[in-house]
């Protein structure tokens, strides 16, 4: 059934605003709600068509003078990893992860802070209170889950000394038809010899084959931008063009 066949959503135009990606740009976005019954079907269609997810608001960049942003998926079963990525992947085998339902908690939110105040103190997730990030993580009519990452505490460390497993990286992902779609992901920043990052989207290739699913959804790769670079490691992938995925 086509989204024409259903409700057809309203979408809406943002004003010109500053570009987080790239200097001297500004970005306009065309976005719609995703509610009601048809949202998981609605955010199907739209994220194959190159938006992303946000709470409950789906957008794709619609700038009068650029187009940097492409969209990318990995074709999960013709991953490979490299050698760098197999010492990461190793470098992780202490770390379980463990998918559960989209909920925000105390834990969660003091590690996203952690990252945040690290990683992104002048960005625009930098005021966020614990009930924006609440919102963030809950605030969904779509099939998401969120990964918690725990680090197994040291075999040495027994009675009081030992601890619970620690949560070092969490990540928020939809659960889409053919794939699965990586929202957003926060780590300790204190493990940067992790490669946390990395980690998790091995860790979701390798999820996304698991499901017998073909892709992962990672987002806008913006050509230019040095803190989107990393995406374009994963290989092999598809960007979205005029003449659709290749």
């Amino acid at each position: 059934m086509s989204i024409e066949q259903r409700h057809l959503p309203q979408f809406y135009l943002t004003p010109p605003g500053p570009c987080p990606y790239l200097s001297g740009q500004h970005e306009r976005k065309i976005f719609t709600h995703l509610i009601g019954n048809d949202a998981n079907f609605l955010n199907d269609q739209l994220t194959h068509g190159g938006f992303r997810r946000s709470q409950n608001i789906a957008y794709k960049p619609a700038c009068e003078t650029c187009n940097a942003c492409v969209s990318v998926r990995v074709r999960v079963d013709e991953f490979s990893p490299s050698r760098s990525f197999k010492r990461i992947w190793s470098k992780n085998r202490d770390i379980k992860g463990k998918i559960k339902a989209a909920k925000a908690n105390p834990e969660l939110y003091s590690l996203f802070r952690d990252y945040i105040d690290e990683r992104h103190a002048e960005g625009g997730m930098a005021d966020m209170t614990v009930l924006d990030f609440a919102s963030m993580v809950e605030d969904s009519f779509v099939e998401t889950r969120i990964i918690e990452y725990r680090k197994s505490p040291s075999p040495s460390l027994a009675g009081p000394d030992r601890r619970e497993d620690e949560l070092i990286g969490a990540a928020l992902c939809d659960v889409l038809s053919d794939g699965l779609s990586m929202i957003y992901s926060f780590f300790n920043p204190a493990e940067a010899d992790r490669s946390l990052g990395t980690y998790m989207v091995l860790d979701h290739i390798e999820r996304t084959r698991k499901r017998g699913l073909p892709y992962l959804y990672l987002g806008y790769w913006v050509n230019g931008s040095d803190k989107m670079d990393y995406k374009k490691r994963f290989q092999p992938q598809e960007h979205l063009g005029e003449n659709g995925w290749a």
